[in-house]
């Protein structure tokens, strides 16, 4: 098979993940009682899945912890709709894609202290969307990260050069 049927393929399953995620959502939104516009795209090698609307905080929590119960409740529903695991990611009011920023912008300091002082920095305790974040951006700067510990309280260290 082809590289390019493969991609094929696979965006024509993401696509169909996005649909299910979204026919879920949809429902769990009316049963609710509420309202918002739902995006669906494909990124990243995942399907992706984005609500908008007022009044929808409360989906995602102080800390997004709600959004994080939805998304895992929404693989769910895709995996048992297709058979296949869903890496799916939902995004409530932008809530993750501010929180994207936040941690770039936390691992671009936490790079500048790694290598102004030659020591590893470990963070705070973070998801694995959060993890994964930090992960990224550190690579892109050019350094080393790995995670350590167990969840809930798994971190990030920032290595040194």
């Amino acid at each position: 098979m082809s590289e390019v049927v493969e991609k094929k393929s696979l965006v024509a399953r993401l696509e169909e993940e996005g649909d299910v995620a979204a026919d879920y959502l949809e429902a769990l939104l009316d049963i609710a009682d509420l309202d918002g516009d739902i995006d669906i795209d494909v990124e990243n090698d995942r399907a992706s899945l984005a609500i908008a609307g007022g009044a929808l905080g409360h989906l995602v929590g102080d800390r997004g912890e709600v959004l994080d119960a939805i998304q895992e409740l929404t693989r769910l529903a895709v995996q048992t709709s297709t058979g296949e695991r869903s890496r799916l990611m939902l995004d409530i009011d932008n809530f993750r894609g501010e929180k994207k920023e936040e941690l770039a912008k936390l691992a671009h300091e936490i790079a500048e202290q790694v290598k102004a002082s030659g020591e590893s920095v470990k963070l705070r305790p973070m998801n694995a969307f959060e993890r994964k974040v930090v992960h990224d951006t550190i690579q892109e700067i050019g350094l080393t990260s790995e995670s350590e510990g167990e969840d809930p309280n798994r971190c990030v260290v920032v290595l040194p050069e």
